[in-house]
C-alpha cells in the first residue's frame, strides 16, 4: 500500500498496463494468425500435417494414401504452391543433379535471399520437397504471433 495513498497498491497501474498490453499482443498474435491463415491456409497446413502421418506398420489408412498419391505428383505440387500463393510466399524450385531438390518459400513482395526465407526443405523428389517447405512455414507463421 501507498501511504500517501490509501488503499491504492503501489505498482497497481503498472500492473494493469503491463496486464493490457499482454492481453493486446495476444489478440493482435490471433488476429495475426487468422489473416496469415484464412481457411484455406489452415485447411493446407492441415492436408501436407495429414500425408505425414504413418499409420503402424501393415496398416493402410486409404484416406491418407489417397492424399499423398494427389500431392506426391506435378498437379499436387501445383495446388501447395496455388494455396501458398494465396497466403502471401513466393517459391523457388531447385533441382541438384541427382542429389535431390530444394522447395523455399519467401514472403511474396520482398526481395528473396537466404535470409528471408521463411520454409525451406530438401528432400529426394520435388513434392516432398515443397510439402515440406511449405508445412515449415505456416508453422512458423502460426507459431511467430
Amino acid at each position: 500500500m501507498d501511504p500517501a495513498l490509501p488503499g491504492v497498491v503501489r505498482g497497481t497501474a503498472e500492473q494493469a498496463v503491463t496486464d493490457r498490453s499482454r492481453q493486446r499482443a495476444h489478440l493482435l498474435a490471433d488476429a495475426r494468425l487468422l489473416l496469415m491463415l484464412d481457411q484455406r491456409g489452415r485447411l493446407l497446413l492441415a492436408a501436407l500435417a495429414f500425408i505425414g502421418l504413418r499409420p503402424k506398420t501393415g496398416v493402410t489408412v486409404v484416406e491418407i494414401e489417397t492424399l499423398r498419391h494427389w500431392l506426391d505428383s506435378w498437379p499436387g505440387i501445383g495446388a501447395v504452391v496455388g494455396g501458398m500463393a494465396h497466403q502471401g510466399y513466393d517459391v523457388q524450385l531447385t533441382r541438384y543433379d541427382e542429389r535431390g531438390w530444394r522447395a523455399t518459400f519467401y514472403t511474396s513482395g520482398i526481395e528473396h535471399s537466404v535470409t528471408s526465407a521463411t520454409g525451406s526443405a530438401w528432400e529426394p523428389t520435388p513434392w516432398r520437397a515443397v510439402q515440406g517447405a511449405a508445412r515449415d512455414a505456416l508453422r512458423k507463421d502460426a507459431g511467430s504471433g
